[in-house]
């Protein structure tokens, strides 16, 4: 059975204030995007991978992990829930986005 990534846009216990929709970048190609709320699922290959979600000139860090055959794998991703940290992104667009494995 292939492996499958499961990423979620949702933030704990505050609300999201980077709105729209995320580009989802799957090893260095676009691979959807995200809304609010939503779940995407995307069969990958066995192997070495990376994800990575962007906003406009906003991005997260590039994750890499390893698909094993019947792996799921699940990944959260999220906007700036705090408005320091949604101010300095401002300044600095890499911490405007978070992914979590």
């Amino acid at each position: 059975m292939s492996p499958k990534l499961t990423l979620n846009r949702k933030a704990t216990g505050a609300m999201e204030l980077r709105r729209g929709p995320f580009e989802v970048i799957l090893d260095g190609n676009p691979a959807g995007t995200i809304e609010r709320h939503q779940t995407l699922e995307l069969p990958v290959e066995p192997g070495q991978h990376t994800l990575q979600v962007k906003t406009g000139r906003y991005s997260s860090p590039t994750r890499t992990f390893e698909a094993a055959n019947g792996a799921n794998l699940d990944f959260r991703c999220n906007g700036a829930i705090l408005w320091p940290q949604y101010l300095a992104s401002l300044l600095v667009p890499s911490i405007g986005l978070r992914l979590h494995q």
